[in-house]
């Protein structure tokens, strides 16, 4: 399987390395090549500003993929809110240049959990959509573009985390972002008001990497973690994984700070990913099981205890 993966942020290079590990073949696209940021698996990349007429499809004359895996457009929920017109741009717009071309292959359009507007305790693919801010209208709106196509899945994800090194040069993941503040010696403000069902990004380039070669695909699957926790108790979590005392973690109300234009829980469950023949071998892992395995592969013992 080729697959071309649209963007070229964390989620992508995640998807495209996943795939190219398991001996499939990956392209990514974006507008600006991807960054340099270490990994030793660097996959192929072309240059592709998706919102531009033409573009996308000769993006898939060159490259010959077999399906598409799209993880494209501003992610940041804050800058969206300020930018309502880009974000809609950058996702629905996109999404109408995908339809317009991609024919009859597989399509994987990574989605998210602002779709829904926090009321909820958690919520389902059959709990009703109501998008709270700029991010989820635009993401919504791309959904709805993309759900007519024959080939496509709806792939909606909870927050998504997993490692990223301090100098990235752009906003990091929650988990990366709580790591390297807690080492270098800051506190650490959440709220506690804020409830998620952290995904390691590993488990979601797996379930890409799933519906993008099964044969038979869910419409619509929601893929979150299997703990719900506030983003106060999360980083409590890593603090104690670094070996770090809990008052380095100060909770505040969400209203105070940076998450305010997030739903007040942004949870997802599912009714599919357990019985779908495409997705019922897919585990994803605890905060606990993760925080793990990252701070085990990136952080050395003596280092956490210095922190």
């Amino acid at each position: 399987m080729r697959a071309l993966v649209v963007g070229s942020g964390f989620v992508g290079r995640a998807v495209a390395r996943h795939l190219l590990a398991r001996g499939e073949e990956a392209v990514l696209a974006s507008r600006t090549p991807p960054l340099a940021d270490g990994h030793p698996v660097a996959p192929p990349w072309v240059p592709l500003d998706i919102t531009r007429p033409g573009a996308f499809a000769a993006a898939l004359a060159e490259v010959r993929p077999d399906s598409v895996v799209l993880v494209h457009g501003p992610s940041d929920v804050t800058w969206c809110e300020s930018h309502p017109e880009e974000a809609m741009a950058g996702h629905a717009g996109a999404a109408r240049a995908v339809a317009e071309a991609i024919g009859g292959r597989r399509l994987v359009f990574v989605s998210t959990d602002n779709v829904f507007d926090g009321t909820a305790t958690t919520c389902t693919e059959s709990s009703p959509t109501r998008p709270a801010n700029a991010y989820g209208r635009a993401k919504l709106a791309a959904e709805q573009v993309l759900s007519a196509l024959p080939g496509a899945v709806l792939l909606r994800v909870s927050l998504i985390y997993g490692w990223e090194a301090a100098d990235t040069p752009k906003w990091l993941n929650f988990f990366a972002s709580c790591v390297h503040r807690l080492r270098s010696g800051e506190t650490v403000t959440a709220p506690y008001d804020q409830w998620t069902t952290p995904v390691l990004v590993d488990d979601v380039a797996e379930a890409t990497h799933a519906l993008a070669a099964a044969p038979e695909v869910p419409p619509l699957l929601h893929l979150g973690g299997p703990d719900r926790l506030s983003r106060a108790d999360w980083a409590a979590g890593i603090a104690a994984g670094l070996g770090l005392p809990p008052g380095r973690v100060v909770a505040e109300p969400r209203a105070a700070g940076r998450y305010a234009n997030r739903p007040a829980s942004t949870c997802l469950s599912s009714e599919v990913l357990a019985t779908h023949p495409a997705t019922a071998a897919l585990r994803p892992r605890t905060v606990r099981e993760a925080t793990r395995l990252l701070l085990d592969a990136h952080v050395t013992p003596k280092a956490r205890s210095a922190g």
